[in-house]
């Protein structure tokens, strides 16, 4: 297996870190990411939470299931901070706006602003159950191919990053160095096909400590090794950015705020800075379908460079937008469960459009959406989804941003 070093310490104030690693390895570990005295109170508010959580499973428990529900059940348990902050456990949320985890995401993310949009809490389950698959968090269903989220990231910056940072040593997750810059190998393909849940060449066990971090792009190869009854507490974090080089592939937000009436007036302030910041590029979002649907070309290209300021990879914008129509338009899709569920925004968009307006800008899209699928279904091991005639890995060959406008510009 591979060996790495590439970690880096907080010293006095706020962590800073070089953002060209993360773009180099498709990660970074952080030592004492939660400063040391605050280690031993985020445990006490997060048990708590683990108390409040428990009880709410066994409650909501099916017929046949055991007592605690879920809580006995899942491979991994996984707490919705937001859904358990009170005014006692009002830490957990304020910790995720600090500068040593929102603060280094948007350095990484070159933005002005880093929104957290997912706040988790694994546990340990109540029996082993073993390694999960290898995978990366991303589906193209519902996102783009891989290749074009990987040609953004490397070109632009990322414009999405998940967070792993336990409160009791860690040793459970593996990567892939630098997976993120490339599709799968055919012997990655080979042995994943095999068996997605052993080891795979090239990985790297990210060991941590109590209070440590590893930031990564989701796009990474990466793998839960074993879910065993070792104590685990982790808290798991998503943050995407606002006024970086990209738009997000993960765009979700927090529509409802009702937990943040818990937290001190600086955090609740910061929530609302972010939901300013998501209203305003909804706007945008608004601005160009109104200009397809006028077919303005001019319109339309002031609001992608306002989206995607940076210049290269802007139709991994366009497919995005997209699917945000896909979702508005069909609601879900059949291939997959959950599709969609990391775009919020078509909720605040449904009201602005009519049901012709979008069968319209569905059309304006389908030549586009043709280009990022093939006749025949296909799965590429790895993916967190079954087989489907969207491509994969594969970006449209031939065919860019001009191409799409001239697409639904013709009479």
């Amino acid at each position: 297996m591979a060996n790495s070093n590439h970690s880096q310490s907080i010293m006095d104030g706020p962590l800073t870190v070089n953002p060209r690693q993360l773009l180099d390895d498709g990660y970074i570990i952080l030592r004492k990411v939660i400063p040391p005295g605050q280690l031993e109170p985020l445990r006490n508010t997060f048990e708590t939470m683990v108390d409040r959580q428990r009880e709410t499973w066994a409650r909501e428990r099916g017929p046949g299931d055991p007592p605690g529900g879920v809580w006995e059940t899942g491979h991994q348990p996984r707490l919705n901070i937001d859904t358990l902050i009170e005014d006692d456990t009002a830490s957990a949320a304020e910790f995720c706006l600090h500068e040593n985890t929102m603060g280094v995401s948007r350095q990484i993310m070159h933005s002005r602003l880093a929104a957290v949009t997912g706040m988790m809490f694994m546990c340990s389950p109540v029996r082993d159950h073993g390694p999960a698959p290898w995978h990366r968090d991303i589906h193209p269903i519902d996102q783009a191919p891989l290749s074009g989220l990987e040609f953004d990231l490397v070109n632009n910056a990322p414009g999405y990053v998940q967070w792993n940072i336990p409160l009791y040593d860690d040793h459970v997750l593996w990567v892939i160095p630098r997976s993120h810059r490339r599709v799968n190998t055919d012997e990655e393909n080979r042995l994943l096909k095999e068996n997605p849940r052993q080891p795979l060449p090239g990985g790297f066990q990210v060991q941590l400590n109590a209070g440590d971090g590893v930031v990564y792009t989701n796009t990474i190869l990466h793998w839960g090794s074993n879910y065993s009854t070792q104590l685990r507490r982790t808290i798991h974090l998503g943050y995407r950015s606002f006024g970086g080089p990209i738009f997000p592939y993960v765009n979700r937000f927090y529509r409802d705020l009702c937990f943040t009436r818990h937290l001190a007036p600086e955090a609740q302030h910061q929530f609302d800075q972010f939901k300013n910041a998501y209203d305003k590029e909804t706007d945008v979002i608004a601005r160009i379908y109104r200009a397809m649907l006028n077919k303005d070309d001019q319109a339309f290209m002031d609001g992608l460079i306002t989206l995607h300021p940076g210049e290269k990879g802007r139709l991994v914008c366009c497919i995005l937008l997209s699917k945000i129509i896909y979702k508005l338009r069909f609601q879900t899709s059949p291939v997959r469960e959950h599709y969609g569920s990391d775009i919020s925004q078509d909720e605040d968009l449904a009201p602005r459009f009519t049901e012709k307006e979008l069968d319209t800008l569905w059309q304006r899209f389908t030549t586009l959406d043709a280009s990022i699928q093939s006749k025949n279904k296909q799965y590429v091991p790895g993916f967190q989804s079954g087989p489907m005639t969207y491509n994969f890995n594969d970006m449209p060959k031939e065919f860019d941003v001009e191409d799409f406008i001239a697409s639904w510009r013709q009479p």
